[in-house]
């Protein structure tokens, strides 16, 4: 019969491992390098790793120089995009942004036919009120149709007053006096709603007058 094979260790004295020896002295570390260890054929590779390429971002970083937006701004209004700064100020004779008014002049007649009127109605003894705003509708309504509908409206009122004004003189007259104070509220309507419809011009709302006939279209 064969012998059994003998477990490491068993054996001749030459086959076992020295007792004195610290536990596990024995073990040879293998000579090549393990498959993914640094080093020889492992990783990183000697040197380090290649420099990254295709769509990696550039040194530089990104967007590269001479992306957008362009050095020193956008190409000056009318060629491109407009300049660091913005647009620049509309130019003389506009009026102020949201303020109504095409132009400064078609804002300076519409004040005028809404508070001629009351400067008429005091200076007129109560009946010339009518006359700024038909001196304004006749300068520049046919040019600008924000003066025409400002004057026309302001028009319309100081021309319906100044009737009424008349009627309450013939009343005061027929009854001795008696109605005097018609005449006076007849007066005063036109100038403080006059005053009001020239507020309103400043801000650009054609003021819509109360108790007014249309007259003038």
């Amino acid at each position: 019969m064969t012998e059994p094979p003998r477990p490491p260790g068993a054996g001749d004295p030459g086959d076992r491992p020295d007792p004195t020896a610290p536990y596990g002295s024995s073990y040879e570390p293998p000579t090549a390098p393990l498959s993914g260890a640094p080093g020889a054929g492992g990783y990183p590779p000697p040197g380090g790793y290649p420099p990254p390429t295709g769509d990696q971002p550039p040194s530089g970083g990104y967007p590269p120089p001479g992306g957008y937006p362009p050095p020193g701004g956008y190409s000056a209004p009318g060629v491109g995009y407009p300049t660091a700064g913005g647009y620049g100020a509309p130019g003389g004779g506009y009026g102020a942004p949201g303020s109504g008014y095409a132009t400064d002049d078609d804002k300076t007649w519409s004040l005028i036919s809404h508070f001629g009127g009351p400067v008429g109605v005091i200076v007129g003894g109560s009946l010339l009120g009518w006359v700024a705003p038909l001196i304004a509708l006749s300068a520049k309504g046919q040019q600008s149709p924000t003066v025409r509908a400002h004057a026309t409206a302001s028009l319309n009122f100081q021309i319906t007053w100044a009737i009424a004004n008349v009627i309450g003189f013939v009343l005061a007259i027929v009854t001795c006096g008696v109605l005097f104070f018609i005449p006076i509220l007849t007066a005063l309507v036109p100038i403080i709603f006059g005053i009001i419809g020239g507020v309103k011009a400043t801000e650009g709302v054609v003021y819509r007058y109360p108790a007014s006939y249309a007259f003038k279209k």
